[in-house]
């Protein structure tokens, strides 16, 4: 703001609640005041882009990384579109995990800090997303299969206890799932399925008891059969659940993205599943390690589909703003001002978080 007054982004239009909106956006505080003012500037304000799964990114894997490479990895989580991000930790030993909660907790801290004082954050920093070690060992991916461990309700307590976790991912077909699910359900901590040989009765089973995502559909888990529809089959035909999606063209077709939206419209939530060298270099198609795109990269993918903006806000921003806690934020007057301005080739030229300019574009 400049003399109490709210300052506008200079954009020629805004997405606003999945509509093109032409004409500037003013922000006053936090909050986003008013939207199609005119005369209007250049690039399109869509809403921040919330990412539910980065295990790690600018060089650092987030089991390991220090609170000062987590800020870090904040910003240039910024710089690639993002406003929010859940640092994703895959299996590890359970130290490792405690420590590695306990650093992510004060790097949280210390981007508020930042961001208070009108300094550049990065995007915020959600709570984590453990990513095990309840998995299933015939699907574990990228996962070393001997951290992988059966169960436990201690265990699961321990975790817990160590620092702010939102999102865990489980195989719900486990001994003793379904406790852990009613656990985690008591503590508002989000029960995802995935890593998991689950079949369709036994994933019912788990979303009746409280599961109500599933990570990264059709990579690491029971593949979908005419009468074995396993955990995409019912999690897309399940109101309930939301389906998050590595929606980089390179871990699902273009084909079958396209069929993940037709069947769960309105309940995608993409992610990068970025990895330490995300934003440093590109993929390879022979080994999924997890993923090597920016936030921005996702949305140009599906742009470059044919969906619409609708479809990129609320599967960039909505549905995944809304798992984490957070509002839609879908760029409506009143509600907190998240933001990413995007040139012509969608390529970012700023972006805002709670109406603080957190990061530019190259």
């Amino acid at each position: 703001m400049d003399n109490g007054r709210p300052r506008r982004l200079g954009v020629a239009a805004a997405v606003v609640d999945g509509e093109v909106v032409a004409g500037d956006v003013a922000v006053d505080g936090d909050l986003i005041a008013e939207v199609g003012l005119s005369p209007a500037g250049t690039g399109l304000a869509h809403p921040g882009l919330v990412d539910l799964q980065v295990n790690g990114y600018a060089g650092s894997d987030f089991r390991t990384a220090a609170p000062g490479a987590l800020v870090v990895a904040a910003e240039e989580l910024a710089a690639g579109g993002a406003t929010a991000f859940q640092p994703t930790l895959h299996s590890a030993a359970v130290p490792t995990y405690c420590d590695a909660l306990r650093r992510i907790d004060e790097a949280r801290r210390s981007t508020v800090d930042l961001r208070d004082a009108g300094g550049p954050a990065g995007a915020r920093i959600l709570g984590a997303h453990l990513e095990g070690p309840f998995l299933a060992a015939r699907w574990a991916g990228a996962h070393d299969p001997a951290l992988l461990m059966p169960v436990d309700l201690a265990v699961a307590t321990q975790l817990l206890d160590a620092g702010l976790v939102a999102m865990m991912t489980l195989a719900p077909e486990l001994d003793g799932a379904v406790s852990l699910i009613e656990m985690l359900g008591l503590r508002s901590v989000t029960a995802a399925i995935g890593h998991s040989d689950a079949d369709a009765a036994t994933v019912r089973n788990a979303i009746d008891c409280g599961a109500t995502h599933l990570t990264h559909c059709w990579n690491a888990h029971r593949r979908l059969g005419a009468r074995d529809p396993g955990p995409a089959g019912v999690a897309l035909s399940d109101q309930r659940t939301t389906i998050g999606l590595i929606a980089d063209l390179v871990h699902v077709a273009p084909e079958v993205v396209r069929l993940t939206f037709a069947a769960a419209p309105g309940r995608i939530a993409v992610t990068t599943d970025a990895v330490a060298g995300a934003a440093r270099a590109g993929e390879s198609d022979e080994v999924l390690l997890g993923g090597a795109s920016s936030p921005v990269e996702i949305l140009g993918r599906l742009r470059s589909l044919g969906f619409g903006w609708d479809v990129t806000s609320s599967a960039c921003s909505g549905v995944p703003a809304r798992l984490a806690g957070l509002s839609e934020r879908l760029l409506q007057p009143g509600t907190v001002a998240d933001i990413v301005v995007l040139d012509d080739r969608l390529d970012v030229v700023r972006v805002v978080v709670a109406g603080t300019e957190v990061a530019r574009g190259a």
